[in-house]
């Protein structure tokens, strides 16, 4: 498969080859991939057909720059993203659910992404793409005359990608890097129920389990170190990449800060003028959600809001923006890897969390268990690290 370049435009030629004998996991239907395009399409491929097979309900998730900015699973569309894709009372099918939830975790990183979802994508998904900045999707199939709506976006470039859920990868994974080649035996545990047994503190309810499922889904496609923010099915906030674990923490932390003042009443009342485009009017929520404007954001967003703006929404951190927060609850945490420090569950706690998913065996562990009982926290070890790089 030739590409369109590597990881940067000055890298040509580029090519994917597949290393087994006959067709490879995906099949290019539309467009010309590249490099990154290809990496998020196979992580984003597995996270979602890994969730969807755990949990049994359809998944999607958004990748960019090969780690995820949203994921989740299909559920109830809540009143202010369905209002932020013009959806009126009309609730969204189950497939088109996924995404839009998966998308509205960190809508400004979901700029330009690449969707990925479990199940063949219906009329409805390819519609909702048409009027969203998407850069490509990947899917095990397509309803008919669904090709053809999406060959039309992006004037005929927008990549369209097949993936074949019999494929059965080698049992190994290799990777050249500066002329050294590395090999390894593919990490095949199934992210599943028998996890999640080694409760060492608290009550694990269902609901709660299945949110710890989909966080170490994601962190299992996420750049390390990663952590993961999750409630009622949807990601509310992704760490990745981050050298520290508490860096990772207090990151996806700010993520889900974030995610949670979008909602609040000053935020969703903003009225923008006409002309603001959607994006715009999501790029700027999530500016006020985060607390921090400028003098010129702030003098900007009046120039493009149809009255003045809410006084709540350029209150700086405390107050009424800590009151809000502090309604957030009901928030599983799963880690890629053991928490070194009873700091993560600490920061974890100002974000609403009340179960942890970690592998253990850090020799702090037991600082670690005491500050779940401290905080109320069920701590899970799943004794299984997922690092990926």
């Amino acid at each position: 498969m030739e590409l369109r370049y590597g990881l940067n435009p000055q890298q040509q030629p580029a090519h994917a080859v597949s290393v087994a004998p006959g067709p490879g996991p995906l099949r290019v239907l539309n467009g010309e991939p590249s490099y990154i395009n290809l990496l998020d399409a196979l992580a984003g491929w597995q996270l979602v057909r890994e969730a969807a097979g755990a949990l049994g309900r359809p998944a999607a998730a958004s990748f960019k720059h090969v780690s995820p900015a949203g994921a989740a699973l299909a559920g109830p569309v809540d009143a202010d993203t369905a209002a932020r894709y013009g959806l009126g009372t009309t609730a969204p099918g189950p497939l088109a659910g996924a995404y839009l939830r998966a998308r509205d975790a960190d809508p400004r990183s979901s700029y330009g992404d690449l969707a990925a979802v479990s199940h063949p994508v219906d009329e409805e998904l390819a519609e909702l793409l048409g009027g969203l900045v998407c850069d490509g999707i990947v899917a095990p199939g397509y309803a008919p005359g669904v090709l053809a709506t999406l060959s039309r976006k992006r004037r005929g470039r927008f990549l369209v990608l097949e993936a074949d859920p019999g494929y059965v990868p080698p049992a190994a994974d290799s990777r050249e890097e500066y002329g050294l080649r590395l090999s390894q035996a593919r990490d095949d545990v199934p992210i599943c129920a028998g996890l999640l047994t080694d409760v060492v503190c608290g009550e694990l309810p269902r609901a709660a389990a299945d949110d710890l499922l989909l966080g170490l889904a994601v962190v299992r496609h996420t750049q390390s170190n990663s952590v993961c923010y999750v409630r009622d099915g949807v990601t509310l906030g992704i760490g990745a990449g981050q050298q520290s674990r508490l860096d990772c923490t207090r990151l996806a932390g700010r993520k889900t800060h974030t995610w949670w003042m979008r909602r609040h009443p000053a935020v969703r009342a903003m009225e923008f003028r006409p002309e603001v485009r959607r994006q715009d009017r999501v790029n700027w929520q999530v500016r006020c959600a985060e607390g921090d404007l400028t003098p010129y954001e702030a003098e900007a967003l009046r120039g493009v809001l149809a009255g003045p703006p809410p006084s709540a929404v350029l209150l700086p951190d405390g107050g009424e923006r800590q009151a809000w927060r502090e309604r957030l609850t009901g928030v599983a945490f799963a880690s890629d890897g053991a928490l070194p420090f009873a700091d993560n569950v600490e920061h974890a706690a100002r974000y609403g969390v009340r179960w942890i998913a970690e592998p253990g065996g850090s020799i702090r562990s037991d600082k670690v268990v005491e500050a779940c009982e401290r905080q109320g926290m069920t701590l899970v070890r799943t004794g299984l690290r997922l690092f990926r790089h």
